[in-house]
């Protein structure tokens, strides 16, 4: 590039490419060698997986790297989404105010990381722009639902379901500790007996349950598979809802169980996982959109390299 100055022209920079009606400037390539090490710097979104580091050293790649933001810059410019000096200045009050720090304070921990505020507002500014145009152009269009979550969990975890059963139980409880498990198992049949005659379960709970916790009509509450005394799921897991099991022997004592409601629910460990999946989904499938996205732009652009 010639800058004609009164007395003569002289070779002041060496334009490496132009993108559309964007410049690849030797500056450009100084300038981000010294971005690499300060944290942030570099928009490793561009770089698809690779470290800011994998660019020291090679032109090659800083060169691919600078064309990626001057067809970002391009896009900006041509979908109007560049922001003002004083959109940039509320950001900064913005993140101070995050941080509870003062605007002085958080001035001095941006340069004691080596970078001017100068700098700094123009790597916000950037940043701001980018982020505006990849909403518009990918994040907007992006659709990650409950069943994508779904399959990716059944896909790492197959030994999980999607869904499990979800139990209402209520008992009869006998303590082996009031004259020991012979005494208490006879109890236990003498109230089983009692129930198959056609006596209310309920009734019978509230006259012989021996649970220190017992709640009106000896309910247990409602538990997900997995969550309750083994012996007693695997008792219940073949009956119908207020059908009642045999006396059931557990690690507390024996018991008549009765079903009383049941139903498919979600794997809880899914749910406790899913936002974390949706967010790993979205982050994966952005990367692959941006990816094709750039390669579209490149094939639609003006690019002439000089090297």
């Amino acid at each position: 590039m010639l800058v004609a100055t009164p007395s003569h022209a002289e070779i002041v920079e060496k334009t490496v490419a132009i993108v559309n009606s964007e410049l690849v400037l030797e500056s450009d390539f100084k300038d981000l060698v010294k971005r690499i090490p300060k944290q942030g710097m570099v928009d490793e979104s561009l770089l698809f997986d690779k470290p800011a580091t994998s660019l020291i050293g090679n032109r090659k790649a800083q060169l691919d790297y600078l064309i990626n933001e001057k067809i970002l810059q391009s896009e900006i410019k041509r979908l109007n989404l560049a922001v003002t000096n004083d959109r940039v200045e509320s950001e900064l009050k913005e993140m101070a105010r995050k941080n509870q720090v003062s605007e002085a304070e958080l001035a001095k921990v941006i340069q004691q990381q080596g970078v001017s505020m100068d700098d700094y507002r123009r790597f916000l500014k950037d940043s701001i722009e980018k982020r505006s145009l990849m909403d518009a152009e990918i994040i907007s269009k992006l659709r990650i639902s409950d069943e994508d979550a779904l399959n990716e969990y059944l896909k790492t975890n197959p030994n999980n379901r999607p869904s499990i059963d979800e139990f209402s139980v209520s008992h009869i409880f006998f303590n082996p500790k009031k004259g020991g498990a012979e005494a208490s198992i006879k109890r236990a049949e003498t109230v089983l007996g009692k129930l198959r005659s056609g006596e209310n379960f309920e009734n019978l709970a509230q006259q012989f349950s021996e649970d220190p916790n017992f709640s009106t009509g000896g309910a247990l509450g409602t538990f997900k598979s997995g969550e309750f005394l083994p012996e007693i799921e695997e008792a219940i897991s073949s009956l119908k809802v207020n059908e009642t099991t045999p006396i059931v022997k557990s690690r507390m004592g024996f018991h008549i169980v009765k079903l009383t409601g049941k139903k498919l629910t979600t794997d809880p460990k899914f749910e406790r996982a899913k936002d974390k999946i949706k967010a790993q989904l979205l982050e994966n499938s952005f990367k692959r959109q941006l990816k094709n996205w750039l390669q579209t732009k490149r094939d639609e652009s003006f690019i002439r390299i000089n090297e």
